[in-house]
C-alpha cells in the first residue's frame, strides 16, 4: 500500500485525534491533545512557517511531522523537523517521506541547519545517520508516579519568601515572562533564543490550553517572582511541568524545589496521577531535584543536526 504525506487539517477532528494518538503511541512522555495541537497551528508566531505534517497508508494515518523554523534565534537559517511514526506501521516509508517533504519545505524558506530529535534507540539513530544527520546533545524524559509514590513533604516558606499561584499573576503576567525569558536563556542548548517577544509568549505559552494557571506554583521574594514551576495537564489524570526554574540572583536557595514541591502536592490533591517531566542531560542541578523528588527516567532523546547545502 503507498503511503502519502500531506497537510494536517486542523479543521478536521478526526485529523487532530489521528496526529495525537500517533505522536503517544511513538513518544507517550509528553502531554498532547487535540486541542492543543489545534493551537499550536493557529497560535504559533507566523515567522514559525510552522507546517504539521501527516503520512497516511490507505486512509490510515501511520507518521507525523512537526515542522518550521526556530525564528526567535538569533542565528538565521535554523529550522527544525520531529518525526514520529506509530511503533507498529514503521518501516513502510512513512518517515522517509516525511523527512523529505519537512526538509524540502525548511529549503525553501532558507533554512541551512536542520535540527531533529530522535529516540535513543538503534534504529531511530540510525534512520537519522543514513539521512545526513549527526548525533549532539541529549535529554531524557522523567517520570513520576503521583497516585503511588510518596512526595517529599511540604516545606514552609523562609521568611521573606511567599508561594503563590500562576491563577494570581493573570491579570498582569509580564512578571512571570520576565522570569521565564531569564530560565530559558540560561537552559543547556545547542540553540541560541532571543526570548523577547511578550505577545507571542502570551500566546505560545501563557493562553496555551494545556498550561494549568492554578497548578502553576511561583516563589516570590519581596514581591518580585524569584523561582516557578509552570504546569500542564491533559484535563485527565496527566499533569507535567513546562519549566521550573529559579532567576540567577536568586539561586542557591532552594526556591524551584520549594515552588516545583507545592505544585506537585496540589496536583495530587486534584487527583491527578502521574507528572512527567524532561531535562537537557547537561542540566545536572535540575536533574538532581527530579531524582529527589523520586522521578524515574523513562527514555532518551538525541538531537540530531544536519547542514543543507
Amino acid at each position: 500500500m503507498a503511503t502519502t504525506v500531506r497537510d494536517l487539517r486542523p479543521e478536521a477532528r478526526a485529523d487532530l485525534e489521528d496526529f495525537v494518538r500517533v505522536r503517544e503511541s511513538a513518544l507517550p512522555f509528553m502531554i498532547y491533545s487535540p486541542d492543543s495541537v489545534a493551537y499550536d497551528l493557529t497560535h504559533i508566531h507566523p515567522d514559525a512557517h510552522y507546517r504539521p505534517l501527516v503520512a497516511e497508508e490507505d486512509g490510515e494515518v501511520i507518521g507525523t511531522a512537526q515542522v518550521g523554523l526556530v525564528y526567535d534565534s538569533p542565528e538565521p537559517g535554523l529550522g527544525y523537523v520531529n518525526v514520529y511514526v506509530h511503533p507498529e506501521r514503521t518501516g513502510r516509508g512513512a518517515g522517509t517521506r516525511l523527512v523529505s517533504a519537512a526538509e524540502e519545505h525548511l529549503a525553501a524558506l532558507g533554512a541551512s541547519r536542520l535540527y531533529a530529535w530522535v529516540l535513543d534507540e538503534p534504529a531511530n539513530r540510525a534512520f537519522a545517520e543514513r539521512r545526513g544527520y549527526r548525533a549532539s546533545r541529549s535529554a531524557h524524559f522523567l517520570l513520576l508516579d503521583l497516585a503511588n509514590g510518596t512526595l517529599p513533604p511540604l516545606e514552609t516558606p523562609p521568611a521573606g519568601v511567599e508561594l503563590r499561584t500562576g491563577a494570581d499573576f493573570e491579570a498582569d503576567p509580564r512578571p512571570l515572562f520576565v522570569l521565564d525569558a531569564a530560565t530559558v536563556a540560561d537552559e543547556p542548548s545547542d540553540v541560541d533564543n532571543e526570548f523577547t517577544d511578550y505577545e507571542a509568549w502570551l500566546r505560545e505559552t501563557w493562553h496555551h490550553p494545556l498550561i494549568s494557571h492554578e497548578l502553576t506554583t511561583v516563589a516570590v521574594v519581596d514581591g518580585r517572582p524569584a523561582a516557578f514551576s509552570l504546569a500542564r495537564t491533559d484535563g485527565g489524570t496527566r499533569y507535567g511541568t513546562a519549566m521550573t526554574g529559579t532567576a540567577r540572583d536568586f539561586r542557591g536557595r532552594g526556591l524551584a524545589k520549594l515552588a516545583k514541591n507545592d505544585s506537585l502536592h496540589r496536583a495530587r490533591a486534584a487527583g491527578f496521577t502521574e507528572a512527567l517531566t524532561g531535562n537537557d542531560t547537561g542540566n545536572g542541578p535540575m536533574i538532581a531535584i527530579n531524582k529527589w523528588f523520586g522521578y524515574e527516567m523513562a527514555a532518551t532523546e538525541v538531537r540530531y543536526v544536519r547542514e543543507l547545502g
